[in-house]
């Protein structure tokens, strides 16, 4: 292999992006309209927005090399979408020397993240990359044929991790899809086996809800359901001892939540079984929920509320509750704080949260889910060990510390 120290302003262009005016925002895509891409349209559907085709002057495809401009977070890399880019973002145009995917995970690189926050300044609340600096940075350069050979090796575990999220949306669609039958539209199945509420079945007028719900139905807050953790009142004292733990992110490519790690923690975090869920009561997180897995010395955030259930069917059934649009609501609601990105829900609001219920067949319901919820579990936990192996062969194949043969 044939190394070359030059610099990034040697093996790409950047190009930064335009921003038409507000008034010709559409929501919906109509003829002669294009999308305009965003930062944030990275990480959500929510918010499409298109524009008048005429009014573009800058396009980028899937494959392109998009880069945030602004942050916090800033200097975040992204691929995928296409359409128009406004001025947040800057297309990373590569030249002959270097391929599309090995520029790509070249600035994925946390050395190259931790260089641009530092030497970008913060003007009129918002840092900005400095592109001069970006420019200067230095690039150990193989020749083409090992850069696809690099590129492929990465790539391959993204492929993974994106698969595994495909998978999890479906599972993840198809348990929502029931609960909503079950528990929503209340289409569990009778003792006949058929549709509940479609088959006549007796419904009543519950006040607490505001709806009807099936008879014999009780409903419940979530603090008769399942217990909130308070080992946070017994500090652990545990030297010389590794624990793992969970932490949110901003924003996390892999669909699933880091695992930090520590040495001679001794802490005040919940210690986790194999029984508790962990819900965010972080705005606008309250949708991040870990199901969590039987490892030992897991800990979490005290960004967390730790759900403890009795058994794993309650567990599964609690999942969905945690995971419906209605409890995210709800916690939204509820979040008090000085802004909207500091806002918590106090963990005994949260269980203030009420449903309707039916022992036997939520229990039945958690046994059906069980399969695929494990499944679920199962691959965040693949995808996890594929992103810790990713970022840390990323930089030692970028330096040549490691090679691919």
């Amino acid at each position: 292999m044939s190394n070359k120290k030059i610099v990034i302003k040697d093996v790409c262009n950047f190009v930064g992006g335009s921003q038409p005016p507000k008034e010709v925002f559409k929501s919906e895509c109509i003829e002669g309209y294009v999308r305009l891409i965003q930062t944030r349209d990275y990480k959500s559907e929510k918010f499409l927005t298109f524009i008048p085709i005429n009014t573009v002057r800058k396009f980028c495809n899937k494959q392109d090399i998009m880069i945030g401009r602004y942050g916090p977070p800033i200097f975040q890399i992204f691929k995928g979408l296409e359409g128009a880019y406004n001025v947040a973002l800057i297309k990373a145009v590569p030249k002959k020397n270097i391929l599309n995917d090995y520029l790509y995970y070249f600035l994925k690189q946390e050395a190259i993240f931790k260089y641009i926050d530092r030497l970008s300044l913060r003007t009129g609340g918002q840092t900005g990359v400095d592109l001069y600096s970006l420019n200067q940075y230095p690039v150990l350069l193989p020749d083409l044929y090992y850069q696809r050979r690099v590129a492929d090796v990465l790539k391959s575990l993204d492929d993974k991790i994106g698969l595994n999220n495909r998978i999890n949306f479906e599972l993840e669609a198809m348990a929502k899809m029931l609960y909503e039958y079950w528990f929503v539209q209340f289409d569990f199945p009778d003792i006949n086996g058929k549709p509940y509420k479609t088959s006549g079945g007796k419904m009543v007028w519950s006040y607490e809800l505001k709806r009807e719900i099936p008879e014999c139905w009780e409903v419940k807050y979530l603090s008769e359901l399942t217990n909130v953790s308070n080992e946070s009142l017994n500090p652990m004292i545990t030297p010389k001892k590794e624990f793992k733990h969970y932490s949110i992110p901003t924003y996390d490519e892999t669909g699933t939540y880091k695992i930090e790690k520590g040495y001679e923690i001794k802490s005040n975090k919940f210690i986790v079984k194999d029984t508790d869920l962990l819900v965010s009561k972080l705005n606008p997180w309250f949708s991040r929920v870990i199901y969590s897995t039987n490892d030992d010395n897991l800990i979490c955030s005290t960004e967390f509320v730790v759900w403890r259930t009795q058994k794993i069917t309650t567990k599964n059934f609690m999942y969905m509750i945690a995971r419906d649009a209605s409890f995210v609501k709800y916690c939204t609601q509820s979040a008090t704080g000085t802004s909207n990105s500091h806002k918590r829900v106090n963990p005994t609001v949260m269980m203030k949260y009420q449903v309707a219920y039916k022992k036997e067949i939520a229990e039945l319901f958690g046994s059906i889910l069980n399969s695929t919820i494990e499944m679920y579990a199962k691959n965040q936990i693949e995808n996890n060990i594929l992103s810790e192996l990713r970022d840390w062969l990323l930089p030692m194949l970028m330096n040549g510390q490691v090679k691919v043969v």
